[in-house]
């Protein structure tokens, strides 16, 4: 039976999150009721990478099996069926056991913010005026690319065997009155994110110096951390997978 690998970006504004819940509106509840309607059957949808309520992605990934093939021309016709604020990218033939989940090798999130007040900006940054130490926020960032354990950085009652993450990249951009923090990861815990982006935010507006943050790090206590920067800002930029995943590198059907 072939598996496909669909290719997905939201708008995370008006949904609680990327996978199905109970008695919530997700992007994945969207989805299953699109092709309902048009192939006139369910779709069981087994998602990439986990995305809280309100986070925005420019990708993120379903897989799915399927009996019969699916032409890339129904694009247009599912696409037909979603809200604006959701669309499908791509549908790409996989290998039978290619897992969207198991064989992603990174993901790289963003969080925006904006300095100064902008309306057009309201639904995706986070509007934070306060004068910070610049140069405590690049130190800070480096520091994370050393670091191993962020069971500081993780919210409560996460269902994960270890919170081991493999950091490939972070860092700070900064250009006049628009920031962001760019992070790239094997894996992310629930919340982590937006806890790194607030602790270095907090500590920065205070002039913490550089051990203040090793001695949260150090903590594992999660209490320690600042989890308060909204969802409106944080993008799931990019997923990347094995090389060996799809049955051709960018193959769409």
């Amino acid at each position: 039976m072939p598996r496909y690998f669909m290719e997905v970006a939201y708008l995370g504004t008006r949904y609680s999150g990327f996978q199905v819940q109970q008695n919530a509106n997700t992007i994945q509840a969207e989805i299953q009721r699109a092709l309902k309607v048009f192939y006139r059957k369910d779709f069981e949808l087994t998602g990439s990478s986990r995305t809280d309520a309100g986070v925005h992605a420019l990708q993120n990934f379903f897989h799915f099996d399927c009996d019969f093939l699916i032409n890339k021309a129904v694009l247009y016709n599912l696409n037909a069926l979603l809200n604006h604020d959701i669309v499908i990218k791509n549908i790409s033939e996989t290998k039978p056991d290619a897992h969207c989940r198991f064989d992603a090798t990174s993901r790289t999130y963003h969080y925006h913010i904006h300095r100064n007040k902008n309306p057009f900006l309201f639904e995706t940054s986070y509007y934070y005026p306060f004068i910070l130490n610049t140069d405590l926020l690049h130190q800070y960032a480096s520091l994370i690319k050393q670091v191993e354990n962020f069971a500081a950085f993780s919210k409560r009652k996460t269902q994960v065997n270890h919170f081991l993450c493999n950091i490939q990249h972070s860092s700070w951009l900064i250009e006049n009155n628009y920031w962001r923090y760019e992070i790239k990861a094997n894996r992310f815990l629930r919340g982590m994110v937006k806890a790194l982006t607030g602790t270095m935010l907090r500590l920065a507006k205070n002039n913490a110096d550089i051990s203040e943050f090793e001695k949260i790090i150090e903590s594992k206590d999660c209490k320690q951390a600042d989890f308060s920067p909204p969802s409106k800002g944080l993008f799931l930029i990019e997923i990347k997978f094995k090389s060996n995943t799809f049955i051709q590198a960018n193959a769409s059907v």
